[in-house]
């Protein structure tokens, strides 16, 4: 059997010494869905309507560029909220601390006690653990106020969604930007197989058989591509 790492001391010695390796997962695939969805829902809806296809490429590319930065901008800028109420209830605590250290250290002591620690052994980590100042927050930030261990990242999920948005994003355009023939055909098929991929491949991190995740991703994209289309057909002469 082959283990997803290894457990000689070195090996968890190293592995722990590198840190948390923060994922981008839910960006990346955020932004390739939406970005898959929203231009193909332009060139289904233009499609549907009858018009020309230069329409289809200038409102497509209009998408990608402004959809995609206000996408990468509202994650952004979610995600730097995140690290801003990260960094008030970590001055928060650290008052707290400074003004009521016995409430405190009783706050750290009963979190060790639900992790399952008792007697001597419970004492002997919260006196341990108190003397740290930064180990006392982390661990009150996540058992207090449920928050990840690590610091979110604005930048680098601004930057992970708005490329997963312009690769996903473009490949609805592409048949159009070649003057291919039967480009419709051509970027339904396309479009379906971006939506199968971006499941198949999240389920590297799921539970879910590769192909259940890719039909799953599939049929929420060919819903809205369906729903685009039928609402261009409205407006078809």
């Amino acid at each position: 059997m082959t283990y997803e790492h290894g457990h000689s001391r070195q090996e968890i010695a190293d592995r722990l010494s590198n840190g948390q390796q923060h994922s981008n997962l839910k960006d990346m695939i955020y932004g390739g869905i939406d970005g898959a969805v929203t231009t193909f829902a332009i060139v289904a809806g233009v499609e549907g309507a009858g018009l020309p296809h230069s329409i289809i490429v200038a409102l497509g590319l209009a998408n990608i560029i402004a959809d995609g930065f206000s996408m990468a901008a509202s994650n952004y800028s979610g995600t730097k909220a995140e690290l801003d109420d990260r960094k008030r209830i970590i001055q928060i605590e650290e008052r707290h601390i400074a003004e009521h250290p016995e409430g405190e250290l009783e706050e750290l002591r009963q979190i060790l006690q639900i992790r399952g620690l008792s007697g001597d052994v419970l004492d002997q980590a919260t006196h341990a653990i108190s003397q740290s100042r930064d180990k006392w927050i982390d661990m009150m930030l996540t058992d207090e106020y449920g928050l990840a261990r690590d610091d979110p990242e604005p930048m680098r999920a601004a930057i992970a969604t708005f490329t997963a948005f312009l690769v996903a994003g473009a490949v609805p355009l592409i048949p159009f930007l070649f003057g291919l023939q039967n480009a419709f055909t051509i970027a339904i098929l396309a479009t379906l197989l971006t939506f199968f991929l971006i499941g198949a491949g999240k389920s590297r991190w799921s539970l879910a058989k590769w192909w259940r995740s890719g039909l799953e991703t599939l049929l929420i994209g060919g819903v809205a591509a369906l729903l685009a289309y039928g609402v261009g057909g409205l407006f078809h002469p």
